[in-house]
């Protein structure tokens, strides 16, 4: 028998040592279902109750980010995209491609891209992210 979704969601809380909120759990919820990242907005147009207050959404993405349960996978014409941080390490995010054409993006959990050397030319890097353009499948 596998776990539901509540029951998961409440774990990674409870790991990460976040009270339980009603917010919570729904943003990991529909951070769960979804296939990429999502930005605020979009966050809250499918919580179950239709959206709520964007300053609740807002903090809740904080403390979920801050806590390390959600990152910020990236951010496309000023609008941070959001996802659930189980699939990257603290020094590297899966990569992402977005869709030129139609504008989706997907996560590419299995490619794997080499790590940039930690200092390079006086920078010190401490994490990276990818971001692929091009054309999906469904449009090429």
């Amino acid at each position: 028998m596998s776990i539901g979704l509540d029951e998961r969601c409440c774990g990674m809380l409870k790991q990460a040592q976040l009270y339980r909120t009603e917010a919570r759990v729904a943003v990991l919820k529909v951070l769960f279902e979804a296939v990429g990242p999502l930005r605020q907005d979009q966050i809250a147009e499918r919580l179950p109750d239709g959206g709520r207050n964007k300053v609740t959404i807002y903090r809740t993405l904080e403390s979920l980010v801050d806590a390390g349960l959600v990152h910020r996978a990236f951010m496309q014409e000023r609008a941070w995209h959001f996802e659930l941080a189980h699939h990257c390490t603290d020094r590297q995010c899966h990569p992402h491609f977005t869709c030129s054409n139609c504008g989706t993006t997907h996560c590419l959990k299995d490619f794997s891209m080499p790590m940039a050397p930690r200092f390079y030319k006086g920078f010190v890097i401490q994490h990276q992210q990818v971001r692929l353009e091009g054309l999906c499948p469904a449009c090429a």
